[in-house]
């Protein structure tokens, strides 16, 4: 699975550390999804679309092998 949440922390100013404290994780948690290390779970992926104003969809994308 991808994602395009660096490229949306951009579009609203945001550092990991910024994103994290909005969903109550750690900036780790923010870089080892953006790195692709890490796939958050249903509970945490609503809550970075609720943080952005956007669907799950828009932010992760299933990749061929997936």
């Amino acid at each position: 699975m991808k994602n395009n949440l660096k490229v949306e922390r951009a579009i609203h100013n945001l550092t990991q550390e910024e994103l994290a404290q909005k969903i109550s994780v750690s900036r780790q948690t923010i870089n080892a999804i953006e790195t692709n290390k890490y796939v958050p779970s249903t509970l945490l992926a609503l809550k970075i679309g609720r943080a952005f104003g956007k669907p799950i969809d828009e932010l992760f994308f299933l990749e061929d092998s997936d």
